[in-house]
């Protein structure tokens, strides 16, 4: 598979192991790292910090690509299937339809900058 052809996975793959978080019929193990996946995609902390040369950049390609394969093999079959064809529903026409689901990360990043701006004045 081309790197192109995984990016593209990846980018509906990351939303359907979000969706799989919300499905009844998954394993609570894959639950856990379901969240553990979506969080740390989503958070602007990583694990080795991008402003490193190389290695920060290292740790998106390696360790989120493997966090997402480990949390697809836990999650049974027929569900993830069932997800990722959402999860691609969610991109028709070039971006998502749920933009909502970003509301809780603009928020905590507003009260971070509000704490910012504070402790400066």
């Amino acid at each position: 598979m081309k790197l192109q052809e995984r990016a593209k996975k990846l980018k509906t793959d990351i939303p359907a192991v979000f969706l799989a978080l919300k499905k009844r019929n998954t394993p609570w193990v894959a639950k856990i790292m379901a969240a553990i996946v979506v969080v740390y995609a989503l958070s602007p902390v990583d694990l080795v910090p991008d402003f490193i040369p190389i290695l920060g950049f290292l740790d998106d390609i390696i360790i989120l690509p493997a966090l997402i394969a480990l949390t697809v093999k836990l999650i049974p079959k027929e569900i993830f299937e069932k997800c990722r064809a959402e999860s691609e529903d969610l991109w028709a026409n070039g971006k998502p339809r749920k933009w909502y689901y970003a509301i809780p990360f603009v928020l905590i990043w507003l009260a971070v900058i509000a704490l910012i701006v504070a402790a400066i004045l």
